[in-house]
Order: structure tokens, then C-alpha cells, then sequence
């Protein structure tokens, strides 16, 4: 997931930078990493000064964001400035609202909003998770912290399984089946690798989830409110431990499936190029797989024989209102009701080609690949956005690293866990 923010450290950047955001004046075409303010583009209502209502959004979605600020900006007759921070959002915007120099509202990932509510950086939305009934309910969900809604999903996004069809041709049942076809087209000379999963040399504990889940493993239990209880964490029982045996049988000292040399950098690309039968990824390969020409299928990723259904994270892009921004009043009613419509929410699919958290939207997508995507997230896990999930990316990425190397996984995954236990004790 590429918006995915596995650790928040306190922001060493000083204020000044970011405090020049949202001040008044012209814009700078620079962004908020470079060390100026981030760059920005003004709607109608404008004037000088500050504008009446600022968002913060990333490159990826600044054209989808604008398009829908300024019909709510010509709409109620107010400025809207839309600014880009190119990298770190959530730390920046952490860092810019507690000292009062940041936006109104923040668009970024669901998984945030715990670590957000806990440093006081975003408000309650003046709806109820039951006012999004036409959402996905795992977006509705995802965008709920404690039993309040936090945030307005427009888009969602789970990881699925791409099968490039010339050396591949049979849709798996299971995962077990993808391995064995993607392995025959090793030992044919017709591929370089069977399946590319992420892992690198630092783990990537993103990718591994799906696998993790359908051999028995969880990272933490759910309460009756359906909320993750960070109380109750899988890491080091005996479900994970069981997960680890297997995910090291595919490692380097076994099947050789799993690989440190496949990582986020060059996955998609090794794919793309015909060297994989297989690849785990999400809705931002589908660009680069149409543009490389391969025939290819895709579908939701499938467990292992006997096994769990795979389970990977659920993700969820999302408008939320920032507790000390200067118009907080027009920041609710851009979320609540700017946002929360099937207009709105069409401009966002259409610019951005995330599947839609609106399902009236979702059922309107005739893209049979975004539709795959849609089944895949429904059908996910939400990634949890409670605080102690920090403490779990780093630690149980190196952990699958180690494992896949070749390192003993009963005493890795065991360690790791009492790692986690301690880190999430001490926050």
C-alpha cells in the first residue's frame, strides 16, 4: 500500500516550516519535504489572506481533491486552497496542527486515525457510522475509532493476486495451486520466479499478511464491538508460530518461493517484464501491468488448501477534519456534506481509480479489474488503526525477513512477539 505509514516519530522538522502553509499570500510551487511550504492551488471565493478553507492532500490525489473543493468553494461562496505535502503527511500534519498552522481538513489513510486521535489532530465527523450506510461496511469500519466516526472513505484498496496468463493459464483454487503452477513455469525455463511477494531485506509485513492469516496466524484479536483489541496479540502463539514453519519452508533454505531479493522496488517491475508467473500487489500495479503488454488475469487471493481464508489489509482513503484547523465549521460541512455525496464521490473514482467506498459508486464501475479490487477489499480485513500498531511494522517486517533467510521461526516469531508486547507496553 504505498500511503501505508508503518512508524510515527516525532517530527524533527521545526514549525516554521510548515507554518508558512497555510499562511497568507501567494503559493509556493514547492513542497512541505523541501523545506518551504507545500505547493497549492486556489478556488473560487479567493481573495488575499488565508483562505477560507485548506485541505492537505498528496500528489496522487491533489487533481480529485481540487475538483471536488471547488464546487463546494463556488457552491457556498468561499476560497478553497488545496496543498500538496508530497511526503510524511500524517507526521507533518501532526506536527503543523498542534502548533495551529494546519489545514482544515486532511485526506490521507484510514490506518492514521488512531495515531491522530490520540495526539488530539482530528475531530469527531457530526455524523454517525450509521449515517454511512451507503458505504462499504468495511470502509465505514475502517474510518471508525472508539465509536465514532472519524472519516468520510471514498476510496478502498486490499492487495490481490496477478497471474500473467501466457505461462500461467489455470486460475488457482488455492495458493498451493498458484505455487505449483507458478513453480512448473520455473522448472520450464518460462519464468525466473513463481510468485513475487514482496520481502526485502527489512521484511515487508504488508505483503506477508494474506499468507499470515490463512495459516493461522493474527496480529490481534477483535473485541465484541468489533474494534481491534491491542490486549490480545497473536505474535509469538502458537497460530503464528505454525504460520512461520510454513512461510519458512517457502523460504531460501526451502521451496525457494519466498525471496529477499523480491522487494517493493522491483516486484512489480520483474512482473511486468515476464520474469514471474505470479505477483501480489494491489490497484497501483494495474497501470504498469496494462502499459507492459503481458497478458495477465486477476483475482482475490486465495488461501491455502486447508487452511483460513487469506486475509489481507483492507485500506481506506479518507476526508478528515483536523481539531485545531481555523475554519473547523466549513471543515465539517465540506466532509459531511461537500464530500458525502455520489457527485463527489464519482469526481474521486474517476481521477483517482481507487475502487469505490461509495457502493452505489462501486456497482456503477463497469472496469472489470477495479471490480476485482472491490471484491478483494469487501472481502479484507480492516488495517488496524489503533496506536499500537506502530510497534508491530517494524519488528514482525524483520521478523519475516530473518524467517524467510532462513533464521529458526519458532524463536524468531516467539522473540518478535515478546518485542511487540514490550514496545506496546511501554506507549
Amino acid at each position: 500500500m504505498r500511503n501505508l505509514v508503518r512508524s510515527i516519530a516525532p517530527a524533527v522538522l521545526a514549525v516554521a516550516v510548515l507554518a508558512s502553509a497555510c499562511g497568507g499570500g501567494g503559493s509556493s510551487n514547492n513542497n512541505a519535504s523541501g523545506g518551504t511550504s507545500p505547493s497549492a492551488s486556489s478556488s473560487a471565493g479567493g481573495g488575499g489572506g488565508r483562505a477560507d478553507l485548506v485541505i492537505w492532500t498528496d500528489n496522487l490525489k491533489v487533481n480529485a481533491v481540487k475538483k471536488v473543493a471547488d464546487q463546494f468553494g463556488q457552491q457556498n461562496g468561499i476560497s478553497v486552497k488545496v496543498q500538496v505535502v508530497s511526503s510524511d503527511l500524517q507526521t507533518h500534519f501532526v506536527t503543523a496542527d498542534a502548533a495551529g498552522n494546519g489545514p482544515d481538513v486532511v485526506v490521507g489513510a484510514h490506518d492514521w486515525i488512531g495515531n491522530l486521535v490520540q495526539n488530539g489532530a482530528i475531530d469527531p465527523l457530526q455524523l454517525t457510522p450509521d449515517q454511512l450506510s451507503g458505504y462499504s461496511p468495511k470502509a465505514v469500519q475502517a474510518t471508525t475509532y472508539n465509536g465514532k466516526l472519524y472519516g468520510v472513505p471514498y476510496g478502498i484498496e486490499a492487495l490481490a493476486l496477478y497471474r500473467n496468463t501466457t505461462v500461467a493459464p489455470k486460475q488457482p483454487a488455492t495458493m498451493d495451486d498458484a505455487l505449483a503452477e507458478g513453480e512448473a513455469a520455473v522448472k520450464a525455463g518460462k519464468v525466473k520466479s513463481a510468485l513475487n511477494l514482496p520481502v526485502g531485506q527489512t521484511g515487508d509485513a504488508y505483503h506477508m499478511e494474506p499468507l499470515f492469516t490463512s495459516l493461522g496466524g493474527y496480529l490481534f484479536g477483535i473485541k465484541a464491538n468489533g474494534d481491534y483489541n491491542a490486549d490480545d496479540l497473536g505474535i509469538g502463539k502458537p497460530g503464528s508460530i505454525a504460520a512461520a514453519k510454513r512461510i519458512s519452508a517457502l523460504g531460501e533454505k526451502g521451496q525457494k518461493v519466498l525471496r529477499r531479493s523480491i522487494s517493493g522496488d522491483n516486484s512489480i517491475a520483474l512482473f511486468t517484464g515476464g520474469k514471474a508467473a505470479f505477483l501480489v500487489s494491489g490497484p497501483w500495479a494495474l497501470a504498469d501491468v496494462e502499459k507492459s503488454g503481458i497478458k495477465y488475469a486477476i483475482q482475490p487471493l486465495p488461501g491455502f488448501k486447508g487452511g483460513k481464508p487469506a486475509q489481507p489489509f483492507m485500506g481506506a482513503q479518507a476526508f478528515m477534519v483536523a481539531s485545531h484547523g481555523k475554519n473547523k465549521s466549513f471543515a465539517q460541512e465540506f466532509v459531511t456534506n461537500g464530500v458525502n455525496n455520489e457527485a463527489a464521490m464519482k469526481i474521486m473514482f474517476d481521477e483517482t481509480k481507487l475502487p469505490p467506498a461509495m457502493t452505489s459508486v462501486q456497482q456503477s464501475v463497469t472496469d472489470a479489474n477495479i471490480k476485482v479490487f472491490a471484491d478483494a477489499a469487501n472481502k479484507a480485513a480492516p488495517m488496524p488503526a489503533i496506536p499500537a500498531m506502530a510497534s508491530v511494522w517494524e519488528p514482525l517486517g524483520k521478523a519475516y525477513s530473518a524467517i524467510v533467510g532462513g533464521a529458526d521461526p519458532t524463536k524468531t516469531m516467539t522473540d518478535t512477539g515478546k518485542t511487540i508486547a514490550k514496545a506496546i507496553a511501554g506507549n
